[in-house]
């Protein structure tokens, strides 16, 4: 058995939990990971309350994670600092997942795949991604109104005449990707 006593069955367990970590972290770890999580900006105030310290303590913090590039501040609208996390850091984060994770050949081969489908969609449809692929289409069906739906399969369900031009889109996205796999096939059983 423990020697820790019971919690009394009334207490909120949220405050249990935020006191335990309260405990076990410094401010800093606090705030970095209250900051870590936030993506619109907010106040000094805000991020001292997620984290259990004081403002002035938190601010002291986000300062200090601006100059590392990890917080990007802004002026409020009552003329306040703003604080929330950089994009940048989010990037650095990832690349960072990825060398953790992915041996350098895999990467280097996946780098390979991608430009070589960059090559194939510049070569076929003149972009170069699906996405831009289907924004061009989406833009080309809403320019043409009823008259790109006559090249729709009408047996298709839920995309007849009476279809809703996202349903079209997203129709014409999966057969381009349907021909990517074709393709691709096509080429690797040459």
């Amino acid at each position: 058995m423990s020697d820790d006593p019971e919690p009394n069955k009334f207490d909120d367990i949220n405050e249990v939990v935020g006191e335990e970590w309260e405990s076990e972290t410094t401010p800093y770890e606090r705030v970095r990971h209250v900051i870590a999580h936030t993506y619109t900006p907010v106040s000094a105030e805000a991020v001292a309350d997620d984290a259990r310290t004081a403002p002035k303590t938190a601010r002291k913090h986000l300062n200090a994670l601006s100059e590392e590039g990890y917080v990007v501040t802004a002026v409020g609208k009552h003329g306040g600092t703003t604080y929330r996390r950089s994009p940048e850091s989010l990037v650095v984060e990832q690349a960072a997942d990825i060398l953790e994770h992915v041996s350098t050949d895999e990467l280097r081969t996946r780098i390979a795949e991608m430009r070589e489908q960059l090559t194939d969609y510049r070569a076929e449809y003149g972009v170069d991604s699906p996405e831009e692929l289907t924004i061009e289409q989406t833009n080309q069906t809403l320019s043409e109104g009823d008259s790109g739906q006559s090249n729709i399969d009408a047996d298709t369900p839920g995309l007849g005449d009476d279809a809703p031009k996202s349903r079209i889109c997203e129709r014409r996205a999966l057969d381009c990707k349907r021909r990517t796999v074709r393709r691709r096939r096509h080429a690797n059983d040459r």
